[in-house]
């Protein structure tokens, strides 16, 4: 198992890291990634781990996704988080290390927050292993990063590719390796989207740590720049 750091260029100075998990191999999700290229115009001048903010005119919609949630049930993403603070991640349950430790690192700041706060956000995990990851999986694996309110969804893969892709957020779609194992390529961004558009303002990536998203929080839930 493997984690593959991918550069991707933004028009602007910046530069977002994406990262691959994969079960096995040497492929790191850079085949066929049409995700290489320009996804959103962002300030300049973060600093590692911080919130990349998209310049104004250039947030990105929440993506207009129907998948299934922990409980078996539908689970309409832009009904159930409309006007709500919400923090979208794309990932996998069998993932070595990215997706577990960004799932934990929100897990620990989100219990800095006053219940209030808590009350506010959603946290949403979208598989994309959808083969594998079940919903009583997903349930057990968020539980098990302290994300015991976190959502998480799964479904068609094809749906769910389409909902990353608009968002400049690499899915490619799950690889069995000659060894039986599974090698699964996924960007590592966290999408930030504002209570007051519902659109995605703030970009992280696995650069942030739990202290960096605890410190933020509480502005992201205002609608605030961090």
């Amino acid at each position: 198992m493997r984690t593959t750091i991918l550069a991707t260029a933004l028009v602007a100075t910046a530069a977002l890291a994406l990262s691959a998990c994969g079960g096995s191999g040497d492929n790191g999700g850079n085949g066929g990634n049409g995700g290489n290229k320009a996804a959103a115009e962002v300030k300049g001048g973060q600093k590692s781990g911080q919130a990349i903010v998209l310049d104004k005119g250039h947030a990105k919609a929440k993506p207009d996704l129907v998948l299934t949630d922990t409980d078996g049930k539908k689970y309409d993403l832009l009904k159930e988080t409309g006007k709500r603070p919400t923090l979208l991640f794309f990932g996998y349950t069998h993932c070595p290390d990215v997706c577990p430790l960004t799932m934990s690192n929100l897990g620990i700041a989100e219990k800095k927050l006053s219940k209030a706060e808590r009350d506010k956000l959603r946290v949403v995990f979208v598989t994309t292993d959808p083969a594998r990851d079940t919903p009583g999986r997903i349930r057990s694996w968020l539980n098990a990063q302290g994300g015991t309110d976190f959502i998480g969804l799964t479904g068609d893969f094809d749906t769910i590719q389409a909902a990353a892709e608009p968002l400049g957020i690499f899915v490619e779609k799950p690889k069995k390796e000659k060894d039986g194992s599974v090698t699964v390529s996924h960007g590592a961004e966290v999408v930030g989207y504002s209570p007051k558009d519902d659109k995605a303002h703030w970009i992280y990536t696995t650069d942030a740590s739990a202290g960096q998203y605890a410190k933020d929080l509480p502005k992201i839930i205002k609608g605030e720049n961090p």
